[in-house]
């Protein structure tokens, strides 16, 4: 079978690790446990909430790897056997992921009345333009072509005066 890429195409360059992150993503386990929510608690922080009631905070781990977050939870037997008539409450070892956008930080993690709560934040990234300057290889003065196809233009080489940044 043949795979589509998202990222075929000669204008996206370096895009590869996107890629990949993609494929994590669409391979990761589609179970629902347990559940989880991710909110925007300021402009440039979110927080991840996973809900692990029966868990300690012994029993969870928070990982972070290559720009992906794990949480996983397993749960110590207890000492004394206990008997249940009936067990509602999932008590299952879990894993869950996230693939974090480049430049997004953890903050903390801490546990809260069975909930998981990590905090994340985004720092603002100041967009940079910066003028590239075009060097020339023909000797100053000298004319040199320019093939355009069917149409040919004759220019004359000047010094390219670098602009400001701005």
């Amino acid at each position: 079978m043949t795979r589509l890429s998202l990222f075929n195409s000669p204008l996206l360059l370096g895009f590869d690790q996107f890629e990949r992150a993609v494929d994590r993503i669409s391979k990761a386990a589609t179970d629902g446990y347990p559940p989880y929510n991710v909110e925007q608690i300021g402009d440039n922080a979110l927080r991840i909430t996973v809900a692990v009631a029966g868990f300690s905070a012994e029993d969870l781990q928070v990982q972070l790897e290559d720009r992906q977050l794990t949480i996983r939870g397993k749960r110590h037997e207890d000492e004394d056997e206990r008997v249940f008539l009936h067990q509602g409450i999932a008590a299952r070892q879990f894993q869950r992921t996230f693939v974090l956008a480049e430049g997004i930080e953890i903050i903390g993690a801490a546990l809260d009345n069975g909930l998981l709560n990590i905090d994340l934040e985004r720092p603002v990234v100041t967009p940079k333009v910066r003028t590239i300057e075009i060097a020339s290889t023909a000797p100053s003065g000298a004319s040199q072509t320019i093939d355009a196809g069917k149409t040919r233009a004759k220019a004359k080489s000047s010094p390219v005066a670098a602009e400001s940044d701005g």
